[in-house]
């Protein structure tokens, strides 16, 4: 049950500064998330990792990367609530910026992995923090102008760390570059101010931050549950169309696809299509018919995608832009799961939601595999990929529409 707090002037002096800020991190962020996955063979050969092991060690990596994420986005969710917004931009950049400055300074697999979870918990923090400031500052008509600005240009940040390393091969230079962009990103972020609704229910006796309780509330744990299954499919691009391309292109029949070339024009369309379906959304007056628009082109990509046979390398790549464009709805998906729920869980709900979305590509990956043998490679990409539609487009139909709602209301 919402239980409304007494409403006030919601104050605009810093909403340019917070979505310079959010913007900004969340390019760090992207970029550094995005960077391990381009430079992770160079880096395990130096280490001398054997070719035939490169997969395997960079799987156990990757995954202690997201354990990092899925615990961070829990930590970080509640210290946002209990302690304020502001608190988590400042925490989380500092934790992933060190973590990854000394990154490049390692020589062991097992620094390694403890670094590599150390920056996840740190990027756990980013998003969640920089959208709910956002939201809760931004005038409510306008919120959606704001969050698409962060996302779109933040997931830039990939395009930056899938390209820079054909300039800059050193591996160990471009962790370096990362640290070196979230330590300078702390001056920005001194001018930032807390969020008003935060302050104001910082001294109410409500309970803040109370992550069990999105559990013990039949109804608020399905609201819960459908805004993590909103956004699946975009970790279902990401990870099984376009991360696991250089194995599905060869059951298609294309050849000389170069995978930092699939990050890179998969994640300019991602960045495209945050600014797209914001713009949509603002104008529709709505964030559920928006979604459903980028969904249903989706389906029909992903089906075209299976059917692709004898593509060039070039309509492959375009392909993977084009993907990434109607996937491209994170931040609106973020941004109406915050407004779903009150200022006393509302940052704990906006952090770890797309981290849970991220962790999701555990099981979605489990599921692929497991349909290969039977189903071969592309069945088995077609047959998850109906399954994230599915329960994407079930999760948007069973939300309420959360266009101009008013968010100074607690649980």
């Amino acid at each position: 049950m919402s239980t409304s707090v007494p409403l006030s002037t919601s104050s605009t002096r810093s909403a340019y500064t917070l979505i310079l800020v959010a913007a900004l991190g969340y390019f760090v962020d992207v970029y550094d998330l995005i960077l391990f996955g381009v430079i992770r063979n160079p880096s395990l050969r130096e280490l001398g990792v054997p070719e035939d092991q490169l997969l395997a060690q960079g799987t156990t990596l990757f995954n202690w990367q997201m354990a990092g994420m899925l615990l961070g986005g829990i930590f970080w969710g509640v210290i946002g609530d209990k302690k304020g917004r502001k608190s988590v931009l400042f925490g989380s950049i500092v934790m992933y910026s060190l973590a990854n400055a000394i990154n490049g300074l390692i020589n062991d697999l097992t620094v390694y992995a403890v670094l590599r979870f150390i920056a996840g918990v740190g990027l756990a923090g980013e998003l969640g923090a920089g959208i709910t400031l956002v939201n809760e500052t931004m005038p409510k008509e306008k919120r959606g102008y704001g969050t698409l600005i962060v996302a779109g240009f933040g997931a830039s940040g990939a395009v930056f760390a899938a390209l820079l390393p054909e300039w800059i091969p050193n591996w160990r230079v471009l962790y370096f570059i990362g640290g070196g962009l979230g330590l300078a990103l702390l001056t920005l972020r001194i001018g930032t101010y807390e969020s008003d609704l935060f302050e104001k229910t910082e001294h109410s006796n409500v309970t803040k931050g109370d992550f069990l309780s999105l559990f013990t509330n039949g109804a608020r744990f399905k609201k819960y549950l459908a805004c993590i299954f909103i956004g699946i499919p975009i970790w279902y691009v990401i990870s099984v169309l376009v991360l696991s391309a250089p194995e599905l292109v060869k059951a298609l029949g294309v050849s000389g696809i170069r995978p930092n070339l699939t990050i890179a024009y998969l994640y300019a369309g991602l960045s495209l299509g945050d600014i797209g379906v914001g713009l949509l959304s603002q104008q529709i007056r709505s964030r559920k018919k928006a979604i459903y628009f980028y969904l249903i082109i989706l389906s029909s990509l992903v089906i075209f995608y299976v059917n692709s046979s004898g593509l060039s390398p070039q309509g492959f790549y375009w392909l993977c832009f084009a993907l990434g464009f109607f996937a491209g709805y994170w931040a609106m998906f973020v941004t109406m799961s915050s407004e779903q729920f009150g200022t006393n869980l509302r940052a704990t709900v906006t952090t770890t939601i797309p981290n849970f979305v991220r962790g999701a590509v555990i099981p979605i990956s489990i599921l692929f595999k497991a349909f290969i043998p039977s189903l071969g490679l592309i069945g088995s990409a077609l047959t998850v990929g109906i399954a994230c539609l599915l329960l994407a487009f079930i999760s948007n139909w069973s939300v309420e529409e959360t266009f101009a709602k008013e968010l100074d209301y607690v649980e």
